[in-house]
């Protein structure tokens, strides 16, 4: 019985062990996710470092508000073009909108 208790113990510290090594949380810094070792700019950290940029010049804001609404973000976008930190995601999102070409 005392040898069944042992296993179980050892089994339950494993499966413990085992279950807090994987860890899905995504790591952004300055608009950059860490993958596999390597910064890249993804649009999930790229939305999520708008949303930093927009709090901090005073605007009222969610990151869960820009993920969900496009026009939300677009709106952002035509305030903070002019912060060199979210110019490539404004542009992506399609801010400054240029009608016309030229004429």
């Amino acid at each position: 019985m005392l040898r069944f208790a042992k296993a179980g113990l050892i089994g339950t510290a494993l499966l413990g062990a085992m279950a807090t090594t994987a860890s899905a949380e995504i790591k952004c810094n300055d608009g950059s996710q860490l993958i596999q070792g390597n910064w890249m700019a993804t649009p999930y950290c790229q939305d999520k470092l708008l949303a930093q940029v927009a709090n901090a010049r005073g605007f009222k804001t969610s990151f869960a508000a820009i993920r969900n609404n496009p026009n939300h973000k677009k709106e952002l976008c035509r305030f903070l073009f002019s912060d060199i930190r979210v110019q490539m995601t404004c542009l992506d999102a399609g801010v400054p909108e240029y009608f016309g070409g030229g004429r």
